[in-house]
């Protein structure tokens, strides 16, 4: 039987205060699927992208929002094995729904969360985690010796990315736009932060590498950074585009890459690099592992009950988080 649950929806495209919380129809699950009950909800920017409906295509409308969450299963599908009710489970993607009390699953996009992760760092680091792994790890192997350029290198995924390169043995040169920020770059192994706000990174690159470049670039600022960013590679360097925080970027001519150095240009998304189960479970066991050692740490959290999740986009907008936002029901 339907019961009732709290959700955070939304009718139109636009800024955060299209988000509206509602009560909503919550069906038993159905085949290949687990019922939730969420304990925390990571916010990421991919969600302000389907809010304002940068993704084509977007969104059918209204819409629920979230890929990633935490919780509790409360109920199994037929045909599901491996989940029990009680289980602990984290999931990265499937539709769009995880700002809710509660939501269905598909199966495959459940992973059980090991005993010694709490909610709230599991929120926390799971899809930020799964995405630096895949970006340091598959999208383009990082090894030690390395240089790389990461922008925003004090967000949620910037501050994973510098705590795992660092252990990693690779140098990392991190834009940030304050000084407070900076420092919470080097705390968490940014060798080199710069303060793009009032230095020439690409200026501050070239002086770092002595004219020689980085090997990749990871960019999800996207408009304000991309052209110089290309600049700052070296020949046949890497430019890995995953997000435009400051709008789309405009359009490469191919023989720009050659002119450059014959850079590689990729614009990879998590969805492609966990579609298969197996792959999947393989990241998910390497943050874990990442995690124990060490290597990757507890970011700072950011909390903001469900309720309050324009507030939580407006401020991530504003770029006044930094670590992780974590919704709680």
């Amino acid at each position: 039987m339907a019961e009732t649950t709290s959700a955070v929806r939304f009718e139109h495209h636009g800024d955060p205060d299209v988000l509206k919380m509602q009560d909503v129809e919550l069906a038993p699950p159905t085949e290949g699927e687990l019922q939730i009950q969420h304990e925390a909800i990571g916010v990421n920017y991919i969600d302000i992208y389907h809010r304002k409906g940068v993704y084509a295509p977007p969104l059918p409308l209204p819409a629920g929002l979230g890929m990633e969450g935490v919780g509790v299963v409360r109920a199994v599908g037929a045909g599901v094995d491996g989940f029990a009710v009680g289980d602990r489970v984290a999931y990265v993607g499937g539709p769009p729904d995880a700002y809710s009390q509660a939501r269905n699953l598909p199966a495959a996009r459940a992973l059980k969360v090991p005993s010694d992760l709490t909610p709230e760092l599991t929120a926390a680091l799971i899809f930020k985690g799964l995405t630096v792994e895949y970006l340091i790890h598959r999208c383009r192997a990082i090894s030690a010796g390395d240089t790389v350029l990461w922008h925003a290198a004090a967000g949620g995924v910037g501050t994973i990315a510098c705590q795992w390169l660092s252990a990693k043995g690779v140098t990392v040169i991190g834009t940030a736009s304050s000084a407070e920020k900076l420092e919470k770059a080097k705390v968490n192994g940014c060798t080199h932060p710069v303060n793009y706000r009032q230095t020439d990174f690409e200026a501050c690159v070239e002086e770092l590498t002595d004219g020689a470049g980085v090997d990749v670039v990871y960019d999800s600022v996207g408009a304000d950074t991309f052209e110089k960013s290309l600049n700052c590679l070296r020949p046949r360097g890497t430019m890995v585009s995953f997000g435009e925080a400051s709008g789309p970027v405009d359009p490469v001519a191919i023989s720009t890459l050659g002119a450059k150095g014959s850079l590689y240009l990729t614009r990879p998304s998590i969805a492609h690099y966990t579609a298969q189960r197996s792959e999947y479970e393989a990241a998910a066991a390497n943050l874990f592992q990442a995690i124990r050692e060490g290597s990757v740490r507890a970011p700072e959290i950011t909390t903001y009950a469900l309720g309050d999740a324009a507030q939580a986009h407006t401020d991530m907008e504003a770029r006044r988080t930094t670590g992780s936002v974590v919704l709680i029901p």
